[in-house]
C-alpha cells in the first residue's frame, strides 16, 4: 500500500500520531484517544499491522498496540504526518 493510501484515513493518521507520542497503549486507550470506535481502531490496526507500520500484542483479552519505529514505511509516515501538521500550522495564520 502507498503512503498516501495509508495516510488517506483519518483514523490511520490519529492512529500514527497518537503512537508516535507513547512507547504501548491498550487498544480501548487509544480508541479513546483517537475519539474512535473500536471497529474503525481495529479495522486501521489490521491494515496498519499488515503493512509493518504497527505491532499489536494479545495478553488474553487484551491488546497492547506500538509502533514499529524500526520500520521504514513508519519512518516516512512520520515524516509526512510532521509536515502536513507544519502546513495545517502555517495555513492557520
Amino acid at each position: 500500500m502507498l503512503l498516501k493510501q495509508i495516510l488517506a484515513s483519518t483514523c490511520r493518521q490519529k492512529i500514527v500520531e497518537t503512537l508516535a507520542r507513547v512507547e504501548q497503549i491498550h487498544m480501548m486507550e487509544l480508541v479513546r484517544k483517537t475519539n474512535s470506535t473500536y471497529s474503525q481502531i481495529s479495522r486501521n490496526l489490521r491494515i496498519l499491522s499488515e503493512e509493518g507500520v504497527v505491532t499489536v500484542k494479545r495478553f488474553g483479552r487484551v491488546k497492547i498496540v506500538q509502533l514499529n519505529r524500526e520500520s521504514e514505511k513508519t519512518q516516512a509516515l512520520l515524516k509526512a504526518l510532521n509536515v502536513l501538521a507544519r502546513v495545517d500550522l502555517t495555513s492557520r495564520d
